[in-house]
């Protein structure tokens, strides 16, 4: 083992039982610790600024099996290149691979942590950098993981590049203007998930196989884009969920093979603001845009909305919804023409629910989506239905072809 003191570097044995937490004891501040490869005792506390790094990630940092393998009470701490396993499994006390109190100018940077029930949990810690680190938990059922990143309080961070598999969620709580980008879930269930934030970013994600891609919960001033979320299934799924969120933009994202593409519940939720849905891709969703609640003062404009089973729905019945704005969207199920081939629509695209279709909100009936029966019934529906239908969209300008500006 390897400590470097400014120009000093010193060698100490292996041979001691707990040599990490009494070199890093003995280490002056700002030292960096080089760690060869082998398996040292975790439950460790890093209480001062240090570099430890495990080079390749053949250093392995273990824990008992109770508790968090590394606490880190003190700013500018860097560990990279570790493999971290082995934690306690109790959610009580957030049992950890790696824990952060109050603290700032942090780096975890390309470690592995498997067996942790919770990967990374930060309390109160800014201006801080979480990059390319794999994470996976302990082999519960999905309710009973921890978390893989767990961000409370905490403000102004980068997590970016990270690999998340089989886990819990990836959350952020109560924290401000932190960039969440070029991360990768699967396998989990929230792959993002939001709660009281504010002027974040969320861009160039990955996230499939999860049960919900991105969930937006009293929140907002935040961008969303560039973000693919596929096949985020189930009752609960939905590709990304907006719960009483107001003054967002979701932008250039694609939402496919979800069983909701895009879910609004009392979005926006402050008078007075918008939420700005631009240039995504909804495609082959079992529903495209859901409402659920009252959601109006959302402006839809550029989207191509293509191959969705149900491009619109509302489950509140509130005719409110057409105070939504939809302008230039590409609907695959458009019937008009244009005759003066401006790329425009000649006649707006309306979208109507009708009383015959009410049946679809059975999920014992919806197993039976996109079968030859269900499309016979639903085009009889519209030939002679039954009652006037309620109109739930309505873009004056649909785009005659998916993917030009308008």
């Amino acid at each position: 083992m390897k400590l470097l003191y400014g120009l000093l570097l010193i060698t100490l044995p292996l041979f001691a039982v707990n040599i990490l937490q009494k070199v890093i004891n003995k280490a002056q501040a700002g030292s960096l610790i080089e760690l060869p490869a082998g398996v040292y005792r975790g439950n460790i506390i890093i209480n001062k600024p240090l570099i430890i790094d495990g080079k390749n990630q053949k250093a392995i940092i273990e824990g008992d099996g109770n508790g968090t393998v590394i606490k880190i009470t003190s700013s500018y701490v860097t560990l990279k290149n570790l493999s971290i396993r082995h934690s306690g499994a109790e959610h009580e006390r957030v049992d950890a691979g790696v824990s952060v109190v109050k603290a700032q100018h942090i780096k975890i940077l390309n470690c592995r942590f498997t067996d942790t029930l919770f990967g990374i949990d930060l309390q109160q810690v800014d201006d801080s950098e979480i990059a390319n680190n794999y994470i996976t938990s302990k082999p519960f059922s999905l309710g009973l993981r921890g978390d893989a990143i767990r961000v409370w309080y905490s403000n102004d961070n980068v997590l970016r590049g990270n690999y998340i598999t089989k886990s819990r969620d990836f959350i952020i709580w109560y924290s401000h203007g932190n960039l969440i980008e070029k991360n990768y879930a699967d396998y989990s269930r929230y792959s993002l998930h939001f709660m009281y934030t504010g002027k974040n970013i969320v861009k160039d994600n990955v996230y499939k196989h999860n049960s919900v891609g991105i969930f937006f919960m009293y929140s907002r001033d935040t961008v969303a884009t560039g973000n693919v979320i596929e096949n985020s299934l189930g009752t609960t799924g939905l590709g990304i969920g907006l719960k009483d969120s107001s003054n967002y933009i979701i932008k250039n994202n694609t939402l496919i093979y979800c069983a909701r593409g895009l879910y609004l519940d009392r979005s926006p939720y402050q008078p007075g603001t918008h939420n700005y849905i631009q240039n995504n891709k909804l495609l082959y969703n079992s529903v495209a845009v859901y409402f659920h609640s009252l959601s109006t003062a959302n402006i839809f404009k550029n989207n191509i909305i293509k191959g969705n089973i149900e491009n619109v729905i509302n489950d509140s019945y509130n005719k409110r919804v057409t105070q939504n704005k939809w302008i230039g969207n590409y609907w695959d199920n458009y019937q008009g023409f244009d005759k003066n081939r401006d790329g425009i629509g000649d006649t707006p695209h309306i979208e109507r629910f009708y009383a015959d279709k009410m049946w679809l909100s059975n999920p014992d009936i919806k197993f039976f989506y996109g079968s030859p029966i269900i499309t016979i019934i639903n085009f009889l529906a519209k030939l002679a239905p039954l009652s006037e239908p309620v109109i739930l969209a309505k873009d004056p300008k649909p785009k005659m072809k998916a993917g030009e500006s308008f």
